[in-house]
């Protein structure tokens, strides 16, 4: 029970000890019955039929009780089982996640050890989350990611009781999500010939290789109903309507000027490519948003961007500026907000609330039940909490995975020095000093794995890991971690994501296979200072009627 991560509500210790043997019986209602066996795969436990005596040879017992809430449980170990009693299928689930954590670090293991003993301290946990919202970002739209990527994401996920996967499938650099009403989008969008690698002023280097690749709508019903089985949502994400180089590729008419060519962008940074307000960008995204929606089955949430949009365009075009007047907007922020509230009202009839980036609510014209992630800092979360929107936190510091993990030139590349699993773990999402209904507004946290820098799943390990345990910790317990108690429970952790097979940091610095070399994936200190970085984002937070952040 000492072990546990992230830590419980409530853990006691008993006397004693249960034993499991692999191919024991879990009893219950089928659906919570059937998360447990989900939760131990290492057991192979078989679910039983509900019937009059079936819970008599189970080793494993569940019951549903909705009065504990949602994703929460209580256990019970004795030396005739294990009783469980959860909320619904989600607290089922994460019941036989801590039942996952009591065993040996071997239970993480694809098949069975052979001289392990499958023993359970005996005691009593009960356990509920902090926050409603404990996600992951994950960014396949600057370095594609193949599917089986995701799906061991969202496995990793679970273990740590993290339960929203924000997948960001359209970018500058690339266009990831198949559209049957408008292929050319995966077509043309999906793939650049080749990658920036470095930048000294102007003069910029590239790798010359293609990369690409997008997910078909079968794969994204996979994706989805893989997810929901293991208690994770997936939130897509189709950030317009700045981002839009690869859109555009594929249909450069729905740009502000159309008469321009535009291809997918193969390096980083903001471009001023932006989609045109008017009804036909409006018909095609609401369109193959339908089919996203369509594929991945239930979405209570769709992300729909609205950040770092420039606006120039916009005000250049006389049809737009005519379209804008005859809106009644003043001003082409007015009509920015007007755009993003059109899409959020296309989602809402379907039974999805809109998720956008901060710089989307400074107008005031969102949809008053649209969640705001805002990533420039606590300042913006307040305002927005206060503004009446749900927030979920997503902060630069200390919630982006992109950047270094220690000032050294060991790490591999990093856009800034340096965000460390201690700044994850003290990180407080809904701050004390906040009245009351502003921490109310909170809905949860997450962190951020933008892909600059992340070019395949090795690299997406050592981002996410450990700092994602830190980052789950803060989000089920719902606030800081106490730091000494953490760090011995992680430690005894990482041996379970040993066994798992992550490629995680080490937390006393990279493996020698792991450093970043001599090359473009050597990490450079300073090159972006966080300090420098930091004080950017505040006076950005400070200024209320910002469309144009950048870093």
């Amino acid at each position: 029970m000492k072990h546990l991560l992230p830590a419980p509500k409530h853990a006691e210790t008993g006397s004693g000890s249960a034993e499991i043997a692999p191919g024991s019986a879990v009893s219950g209602p089928a659906p919570l019955a059937d998360a447990v066996r989900l939760a131990l795969p290492v057991l192979d436990l078989r679910v039983l039929d509900l019937r009059p005596g079936d819970a008599a040879v189970a080793a494993v017992r569940v019951e549903e009780d909705p009065r504990l809430g949602p994703e929460a449980y209580a256990m019970t170990i004795t030396g005739d089982g294990v009783d469980i009693t959860a909320g619904d299928r989600a607290g089922a689930f994460y019941a036989g996640q801590t039942l996952r954590q009591l065993l040996p670090a071997e239970a993480f293991r694809s098949a069975l050890v052979p001289g392990t003993s499958w023993t359970f301290p005996c005691g009593r946990v009960e356990d509920a989350p902090g926050f409603s919202w404990r996600g992951a970002h994950l960014d396949v739209a600057r370095n594609f990611l193949p599917k089986r990527e995701v799906l061991r994401m969202i496995d990793l996920m679970a273990l740590h009781k993290l339960n929203r996967l924000h997948l960001h499938l359209a970018d500058d650099q690339g266009w990831r999500v198949e559209s049957r009403a408008f292929p050319l989008l995966h077509e043309v969008g999906s793939h650049r010939p080749r990658t920036i690698t470095s930048r000294k002023g102007e003069e910029l280097a590239f790798d010359g290789v293609p990369h690409g690749g997008y997910y078909t709508l079968a794969d994204l019903t996979e994706i989805a109903a893989y997810a929901r089985a293991r208690a994770v949502t997936v939130v897509p994400e189709i950030d317009v309507p700045g981002h839009a180089c690869a859109v555009l590729a594929a249909y450069p008419a729905l740009a502000s000027r159309p008469q321009e060519r535009y291809e997918v962008l193969d390096r980083w940074g903001i471009s001023p490519a932006i989609l045109s307000p008017l009804p036909a960008t409006v018909d095609l995204l609401t369109t193959v948003f339908a089919e996203i929606a369509d594929a991945l089955g239930d979405v209570p949430y769709f992300h729909i961007g609205g950040d770092e949009c420039v606006l120039d365009d916009w005000a250049a075009s006389a049809e737009i500026s005519a379209y804008q007047a005859s809106l009644g907007l003043e001003s082409t922020g007015d009509l920015h907000a007007w755009f993003l509230r059109r899409l959020a009202d296309a989602l809402a009839e379907r039974g999805s609330r809109t998720v956008v980036w901060d710089e989307a609510f400074v107008s005031g014209r969102l949809r008053p039940d649209t969640i705001v992630m805002p990533w420039r800092g606590e300042h913006v979360a307040r305002r927005a909490a206060a503004a009446g929107h749900d927030v979920v936190a997503t902060p630069v510091f200390p919630m982006y995975f992109d950047y270094a993990e220690a000032a050294s030139p060991e790490e591999p590349a990093g856009l800034g020095d340096a965000i460390t699993v201690a700044d994850v773990a003290a990180f407080a999402p809904a701050p004390s000093e906040w009245p009351e209904e502003e921490r109310a507004r909170v809905a949860g946290v997450q962190f951020q794995l933008w892909s600059e820098r992340i070019p395949d799943g090795r690299t997406l390990d050592y981002r996410a890991w450990p700092r994602g345990c830190a980052a789950a910790e803060v989000a089920w317990t719902g606030g800081p971690a106490g730091p000494k108690d953490f760090f011995r429970r992680l430690d005894a952790h990482l041996a379970r994501l040993d066994a798992f097979g992550v490629d995680y940091r080490p937390l006393s610095g990279p493996r020698p296979w792991q450093r970043g070399g001599t090359g473009w994936r050597r990490h450079r200190p300073g090159a972006v200072a966080v300090h420098d970085v930091m004080r950017h984002l505040h006076e950005l937070s400070l200024s209320a009627d910002s469309t144009r952040p950048s870093l």
